[in-house]
């Protein structure tokens, strides 16, 4: 059952929410939301996501990393390039098929990965200061619902997005 959500409420409302998310996406990108003003903390997105979810849930293969990110297995490829390249992922043997390569964090990657974590709590905590603790918690939920919505939206359509359950 289909809805035009813009026919439904304020759409004035609508058109700033629309406005205020590309806003968003813009200063993330621009700022790569590298922490505070330490263009050293900062880091590229997919790269982020990609050590995110091999700290998360350990070492594993291309194709399995492609389909737990929600996108193709060329895509992992060429992103991971670059991490191994620079020391921060390893390629090792898969220790039941040697056959078979297994993409794990090094430590380099996770010093590198805990380094931009920090300085990304930090730049989260000074734009949110004078914030109670309770606007911090609903903005996290409301924004975890919006990108859950968004990327069920983009599944139901079939499209390969990136993942939205990456805590940062």
């Amino acid at each position: 059952m289909s809805m035009d959500m813009t026919t439904v409420g304020d759409t004035g409302l609508l058109d700033t929410l629309q406005h205020e998310v590309a806003l968003f996406a813009r200063r993330a990108e621009q700022t790569r939301l590298g922490g505070v003003g330490q263009v050293r903390n900062s880091m590229d997105r997919a790269a982020y996501l990609l050590l995110n979810r091999l700290d998360k849930e350990g070492p594993m293969g291309v194709k399995a990393l492609a389909a737990s990110m929600g996108i193709d297995s060329s895509t992992v490829t060429r992103q991971v390039a670059p991490l191994v390249d620079t020391g921060l992922v390893k390629r090792t043997s898969h220790p039941e098929d040697g056959r078979a390569v297994v993409l794990q964090l090094s430590p380099r990657g996770q010093a590198r990965l805990e380094e931009v974590r920090s300085s990304r709590r930090q730049l989260m905590a000074e734009l949110t200061h004078d914030w109670e603790p309770e606007e911090r918690e609903a903005f996290c939920s409301l924004l975890t619902r919006f990108n859950t919505a968004l990327s069920s939206r983009m599944a139901a359509q079939g499209v390969p997005g990136p993942e939205a359950q990456s805590p940062s």
